[in-house]
């Protein structure tokens, strides 16, 4: 096992920098999640990991050893790829074999490492199989399991699950997870789905536009968001955000068209600490309870448009002000479309950005916003 760090890491292509400045230790044994949308830097950051992009500026260490220069097959790390890429032409266990193979590895320590790997990932039944007679999970499966025979110090994941169908990607989920528990290697995990970050990283970075934006755990990210960016990022549905005017010298409240937002002292404080013009009112969508809640005191009045039925809870699409709110409430308010319904939030609840650095205010409850782990 090994700790990955990156020391002030950039990678340029030309004029164009895909990863700027990123600074981060991944700790021995860890289960990180590299997340962001789509061009963030986060599959770039991976592969200068496993030596397949070059660094054009700065340090990564595997271990103490500072690996820029060392080739991919001396870093001792495995990657799994979102396309599997499995040999068709040969078994499962022959596509298990082939890298130590190439390495030597003596027989009898091939079979016993193809043996463990294939009951972790119950692949015993589909060793002579050909990756043609299997599913899309079984090869994935086989894919994890041709990592985890090498016994890397560090494992890298590639978005692994987006090729697979919704139900068997939360399987998968769940399988890898397990599998961290059981092996206790580093993990380096790309993934754009939040929900697959929160849900297997022990801890997530969040990148945009080739920048780290914060790193933490699940809750310190869903709950202590540094930047308006992850705040929208972290969460599904994404936070809801009602941009106003920031109060001016004795205004007690934030207040646009059917919104209102009394003040609290501490909030009034941040407020006057960073002079912003416009601020940013964050809310989760499952922070809004319908009607008179005792202990709140943000309101919002809108017109349902759409209400999805989800079983034991419904998505509200509310318009308000021009804008859109979605709320998740109980199923058994039953709303229809058309009804007018009053949306409440407890004030702990509120989150406040400034509106043009999209930094986070302190929130109701906290004393500072969490820094990056």
């Amino acid at each position: 096992m090994a700790t990955v760090t990156f020391d002030h890491v950039y990678k340029r292509y030309g004029d164009v920098t895909a990863v700027s400045d990123l600074n981060l230790e991944i700790g021995d044994g860890e289960f990180m999640v590299l997340v962001g949308p789509s061009g963030c830097g986060k599959t770039t950051s991976l592969r200068m990991i496993a030596g397949l992009e070059e660094i054009s500026e700065g340090q990564l260490r595997i271990g103490d050893k500072v690996v820029n220069d060392v080739a991919p097959k001396d870093r001792d790390i495995a990657m799994v790829f979102q396309s599997y890429a499995l040999y068709p032409h040969m078994s499962v266990r022959d596509n298990l074999a082939f890298g130590l193979k190439l390495r030597k590895v003596p027989k009898s320590d091939i079979d016993k490492r193809i043996s463990e790997a294939a009951g972790i990932l119950q692949l015993e039944k589909l060793l002579d199989r050909k990756p043609k007679e299997l599913s899309g999970g079984q090869r994935q499966r086989v894919a994890l399991g041709r990592a985890i025979v090498r016994e890397p110090s560090v494992f890298l994941m590639d978005e692994p699950l987006s090729n697979l169908d919704a139900k068997l990607r939360v399987q998968t989920r769940a399988e890898i997870a397990r599998l961290h528990q059981r092996l206790g290697t580093t993990m380096v995990y790309v993934t754009h789905d939040q929900v697959e970050a929160m849900t297997m990283g022990q801890r997530i970075a969040v990148m945009s536009d080739g920048l780290l934006q914060q790193v933490g755990t699940p809750q310190q990210l869903y709950d202590h968001p540094l930047n308006r960016f992850v705040a929208g990022f972290i969460g599904s549905p994404s936070m809801n955000f009602i941009e106003t005017d920031a109060p001016r010298d004795g205004t007690m409240e934030l207040s646009t068209g059917d919104f209102h937002f009394p003040l609290s002292d501490n909030f009034r404080d941040a407020l006057r600490k960073d002079a912003a013009s416009r601020v940013v009112v964050g809310v989760r969508p499952e922070h809004l309870e319908l009607g008179d809640v005792a202990g709140t005191t943000a309101s919002i009045q809108g017109t349902a448009d759409v209400v999805e039925y989800l079983g034991n809870e419904e998505l509200l699409h509310v318009t308000t002000g021009g804008r859109e709110i979605v709320a998740i409430v109980d199923s058994s308010h039953r709303v229809r479309p058309g009804d007018v319904v009053q949306l409440r939030v407890p004030a702990d609840k509120v989150h406040l950005f400034n509106a043009e650095t999209g930094a986070s205010l302190v929130r109701t409850g906290d004393t500072a916003p969490t820094a990056a782990g």
